[in-house]
């Protein structure tokens, strides 16, 4: 005969396994709210240390800003919309790729950077000259190099048609070869390069050392040996220069710049 467990045994487990359930669901919102300081403090810490990289890019084309002078606004990128609804010193874009609600997948033929999902919002900075035009757009851009995830900022003059500059912030790319993209030398190459022909056609990208391209005055040189890098190079500026990326954003800019 099977043994009986008696209700009152039940009932005084299921009491006890709900108040562990209680008192550790309390234990974690405490917690949360007590390290929200302190990953609001990081967040900043790292858009501060990433902007400083930023201030050296313009400060390399004749442009000295400073911190405060950057203003930080964040786009929603499908309508290309300015969202104040989103706090930049508090938005992060890489746990809103990792959450489902805040970010889409990439559809394959146009995910040229591999990233296969994006946020759905992005955190863009403008320089703005004395009358509120916009003279500079800087743009978070990031796409898969041969080793690791290439993240750079990429600077738009106000017409939003010419590169003033390209800056990486993080990769672990090769060591003298693919890493190569960092060196003030390579970055360079992309001063006053134009990303659209006449037309207004995307031609920007990374010279093929295999001849000459039609898309050649557009493009900057290689770096020897790193093919795989060079490849996310050009896929990275594609992606979000095109219609998955910022060109809704850059499209309304040139309209109201106009």
């Amino acid at each position: 005969m099977s043994e009986v467990i008696p209700r009152d045994s039940t009932a005084r487990a299921l009491g006890v396994a709900l108040l562990v359930a209680f008192i550790c669901g309390l234990l974690v919102s405490v917690v949360a709210v007590e390290l929200r300081p302190i990953q609001k403090a990081n967040i900043e810490a790292e858009r501060i240390a990433q902007l400083e990289l930023v201030l050296d890019a313009l400060s390399d084309i004749g442009r000295v800003q400073s911190i405060d002078s950057l203003e930080a606004r964040i786009v929603e990128l499908t309508s290309g919309q300015f969202d104040d609804s989103i706090d930049p010193a508090t938005f992060d874009a890489e746990r809103a790729v990792r959450r489902s609600t805040s970010s889409v997948a990439i559809p394959a033929d146009l995910d040229l950077a591999g990233l296969k999902r994006r946020a759905k919002h992005a955190q863009v900075y403008l320089v703005n000259d004395a009358n509120r035009r916009i003279e500079l757009i800087i743009l978070p851009v990031s796409g898969r190099g041969y080793q690791s995830t290439l993240r750079a900022w990429l600077v738009l003059d106000g017409g939003t048609q010419t590169v003033r500059a390209l800056k990486f912030y993080q990769h672990g790319e090769t060591p003298g070869v693919g890493a190569r993209i960092e060196e003030p030398e390579w970055e360079a190459q992309w001063r006053d390069l134009s990303a659209y022909d006449d037309a207004g056609v995307l031609r920007i990208g990374v010279r093929s050392q295999a001849g000459y391209s039609d898309d050649a005055e557009f493009q900057v040189d290689g770096i020897s040996g790193a093919t795989r890098t060079m490849q996310g190079v050009d896929g990275m500026l594609r992606f979000w220069l095109g219609e998955f990326g910022f060109a809704n954003f850059l499209q309304r800019i040139r309209e109201e710049q106009l």
